[in-house]
This record gives C-alpha cells, structure tokens and sequence, in this order.
C-alpha cells in the first residue's frame, strides 16, 4: 500500500459520479454464468440479501456495487434486472484472506457466539483493510454529491469510516444482517478498535434485533471510550484516522465542543422479505402442480418436515437430524409416513470447518436412512443444492411443517418465505429463539435446538397439529409477514437515515 493516506482519502473525493443512490455489498444481485462457447449471463445470486433488496433497488434510480463471485477482473459497469451494476474485481488471494479468511473465517464465528472457534491472522486482516477500500472507492466514484451510501454486511464494516474520510458530504447508512456478538466475545478480536471506528463513519448503523445494537453501543464505550446516550454514539470531530492496514481509524481525540460533534445511531430493522411476491408465485398453477408432484414423489407422505439452510454450522443442521432420528427411533414418527426433506445448499466448501460439517451431515443422513428407511422409501431426502424461488415455492407449499433449529441467526428469512407462501393457512413452523424471526413469528413453536427432548416434542407437536390451530398460528404470522415486508424495512431504514424517527417495532407476539 504505496500511497499515502492523504492521497487515498483525496481519491475518494474526486469526481463524484451521478447516482443519488448508492448501494455497496460483498455480491452483486446476479451470479456471472459462462458457457462452454464463452457465452456469458447473469443469474439471480442466491441468499437472503439480494432477496430483500432487488426489489428496493429495481425501485430506485441507484447503483449497487458488488463482486461478481469469482475471482479476476471486473466487467465494466452495465445494467441488468432494473439496475446498474458496478463490479469490484478480487483477486485469488483477495478471496482466500479477505473473504475466506477474515470474514468467514474470523468474523463469521466471532459474531455467531463461537460456535466454531474463530482464526485471527495479521494477513487476512491487512487484506480485509485492502478490499474495504477498493469497495469504498467504487462506491466513492458512482456516488453523487450529497448521495445516500447504503453498506451492507459484517464483509464490508471499513467502509462507512474510509468513505466519511473521503467524502464527508455522502449521507451513510450501515445495515448489519447478522449478530452482533457480546463484548466479552467481540473483545477477542484484535481488530476491535477498528472495527467500531470503520462503522462509525455512518450516520446510521442498522442490526436485526435490540440485543445486537446495545452489543454495539456497549463496543462503542469500551472498545472506542466513546460516549453513547440512549441509541446515539458522540463522536468527536476532531478524530483524525490513519486508515492503513495495521490500523483503520487509530483516533486522537482532543476536548471539542458539544455542537462540532457528529452524532451516530445504532437502532434496530429487523429485515423481511418481498411477501406479495413469493405468496404471488406459490399461487402459480405450475408451482401448486409442482408441489403436489413433490409430494407423490415422496409416497404421499402423512407429515413431510422440511428444512432449508446453506451447509452452515450456525444453522443446527445436526441438532434437527438428531432429534428426527430419535424421534424415529421413539416411534413417535414413523417411515415412510412421516419424511423429512433436508435442502442444504452448498456453503463456503474451500473453508475447512464446511467441509468436516458436509461430512458429518452426509454420515448422520446415511445413518438414518440405514436404520429406518425400506427399499423404495427413505426417512430424509437430502438435497445439495441451490433452487431458483419458484422450486422453494412449490417445497414450502408441499411441506407440512417448516424446521429452523438455526443455533444463531441474525433473522433467517428462510422462515418468513415460507409463512408467505402458505396462502391457504395452513402448515406449522417450528422455529429457534435464537434468530431474529423469532421475535416476529410468535405463531410458530418456538425452541431452543440445544434442548433435544424439547426440540422433539415440538417437531412431534407440529407434525400433529389441528387444521384449526394451525390456521390460528398461521394466520398470525402472515399479517405479521404482509405488513412489514422488504419494502417497509428499507423505507423505515432510510428514512431514519435522513433524520426520521425510527419506527417502534410491535410488542413480541405470545404464542397462540
């Protein structure tokens, strides 16, 4: 990193570009296909992000800037589904330290309360640092004067600082889509400091859930000796960042006035999904069709259980196979009467602890279809792939109950997409406490995965359930789903980004 400090700060603010609306995250909304003959498309990118802000985005005159998934050089900036897209180029090494490494190998266990130990190395960090600030100056150079700046994600969190010390006139926004840990864990990075101060260059940092924005404050006070009152952070005008690779945001502080200080807030909105959308394609005849030719496929089975993650650790994967398998075992279910689909899409597979997780996966399903299953017939259907909205549609529609054991999850929109295609109100879903969408969906059967005898007796509950108690369940929880879709989430997102006061969320629903 050759430059210096102020001549990377004055790249940033040169030139602004044309667009009001700016967004920056790790993927772009489309996956680049190429075909044997060198023909290239673009496909819709997997996951719960581009999920909830396609829409927003094809809505409004904007930019996103994002990696295109593979590793090399950029395309030229082009436009596609309603939007104009601007790629940031990784190289092979940017993909093993900065997102292999750093982000999902450091980062990602960190905020999800360890369940897999995290790594700290000095190299993934200086490459963390180096692909910030490529993100930053793309984001810089689309950015009109005076524009909104929307960062998304645990990849991106230098970002807000680098693009505040460039171009003091853009108006940031922050959105967190995963936890948001506990100092005593988050204090364990030796990046801390840093961190707090990259995402302090928003004027407005977004988490999931209350929980998560008091963990930060909390950071705020003792990682960065800031003063926070309520969900607002003071921050000194006077900080002067050397933003480098072995320190983002180093601050000297020195006695200012009240008035010369900048004001951040940490506030909570909680994500959703575009439920108009998903309840229009489960409607689809072809979709209706498909879902019953899942079901014959599958024997006509008295109860399918379904679960859909990527191939994470934080997803509880082997908690619900443990207590499906008991639950054979017990003969509280039985086979082929009772079946569970297991879509798990792949994940991360050049990261050590997926693969070890795959394996053990692959040998818990093999287990359980050896001891239960018959020729013909097998208790779990495990699935390997990646399916476009309109397959997932047609397997929330075929799914009598919905299983998230997820172990931590900031919201899991998972859950949300099924409640949204279950129109005619029936079905149940059995859901984790420890994701945000347990906050909303009271409805469901709420557990704690780690309680195996608990998590049974709700599968079993569930898999039993009344039509009349599963349309009063259900019927909850898609008002809950109509009312705060993806769109309200982003207008009360940015429009407390502009000074608005944040919305106050509805009392936790109880359990029918």
């Amino acid at each position: 990193m050759g430059s210096t400090t102020h001549d990377r700060d004055a790249a940033l603010s040169a030139a602004p570009g044309n667009y009001d609306f700016v967004v920056v995250a790790n993927r772009l909304p489309l996956d680049r296909i190429e075909d044997p003959d060198g023909e290239v498309s673009w496909r819709r990118s997997p996951g719960g992000l581009v999920t909830a802000l396609q829409p927003v985005m094809q809505k409004a005159d904007g930019a996103w800037v994002g990696w295109t998934g593979a590793p090399g050089p950029a395309p030229e900036p082009f436009d596609e589904a309603g939007m104009r897209l601007v790629a940031v180029s990784l190289t092979a090494e940017d993909v093993r330290d900065y997102y292999e490494g750093f982000s999902n190998d450091t980062l990602w266990p960190l905020y999800h309360d360890v369940i897999a130990p995290p790594r700290f190395r000095r190299a993934w960090w200086d490459a963390y640092v180096r692909v910030n600030r490529r993100f930053a100056q793309a984001a810089a150079e689309q950015a009109g004067e005076g524009a909104v700046v929307w960062v998304q994600d645990y990849q991106l969190q230098l970002v807000p600082g680098i693009l505040r010390a460039g171009r003091p006139d853009l108006r940031i926004g922050f959105f967190n889509h995963i936890p948001f840990p506990g100092y005593e864990i988050f204090a364990q990075l030796p990046w801390r400091r840093q961190i707090v101060e990259g995402l302090l260059g928003a004027d407005l940092v977004g988490f999931q859930r209350q929980g998560d924005a008091t963990n930060f404050l909390r950071a705020c006070r003792r990682a960065a000796g800031l003063t926070t009152r309520g969900s607002l952070v003071r921050v000194p005008r006077s900080w002067r960042r050397d933003i480098s690779a072995n320190s983002v945001g180093r601050a000297r502080t020195s006695r200012a006035a009240a008035d010369d200080d900048r004001t951040v807030r940490a506030a909570t909105f909680p994500i959703s999904i575009d439920s108009e959308g998903f309840e229009a394609i489960a409607r689809r005849p072809e979709v209706k069709a498909r879902a019953a030719e899942i079901r014959q496929a599958l024997g006509h089975p008295k109860t399918l259980l379904l679960g859909v993650d990527r191939l994470d650790y934080t997803k509880g994967i082997a908690h619900r196979l443990k207590a499906y398998g008991e639950l054979l075992a017990d003969g509280r279910l039985t086979s082929p009467e009772d079946v569970l689909v297991l879509v798990a899409s792949p994940s991360r597979e050049r990261v050590e602890q997926y693969r070890r997780l795959r394996d053990e996966v692959e040998v818990t399903v093999a287990r359980i279809n050896g001891e239960f299953g018959e020729v013909g017939s097998a208790p779990v259907h495990y699935l390997h792939h990646s399916y476009p909205q309109e397959e997932m549609a047609a397997l929330y529609l075929a799914a009598d109950v919905m299983l998230v054991t997820s172990l931590r999850d900031g919201m899991n929109l998972v859950a949300k997409e099924y409640v949204a295609c279950r129109y005619d109100e029936s079905g149940a879903l059995v859901l984790s406490e420890f994701t945000g969408a347990a906050d909303e969906l009271g409805g469901a059967f709420l557990v704690n995965p780690h309680d195996i005898s608990g998590l049974k007796d709700a599968i079993a509950r569930a898999a039993r359930i009344s039509p009349a108690e599963a349309r009063r369940r259900m019927r909850t929880m898609r008002k809950r789903v109509r009312e705060y879709d993806v769109s309200r989430w982003a207008d009360t997102f940015l429009d407390a980004l502009h000074g608005g006061p944040v919305a106050a969320e509805p009392e936790p629903q109880m359990q029918v």
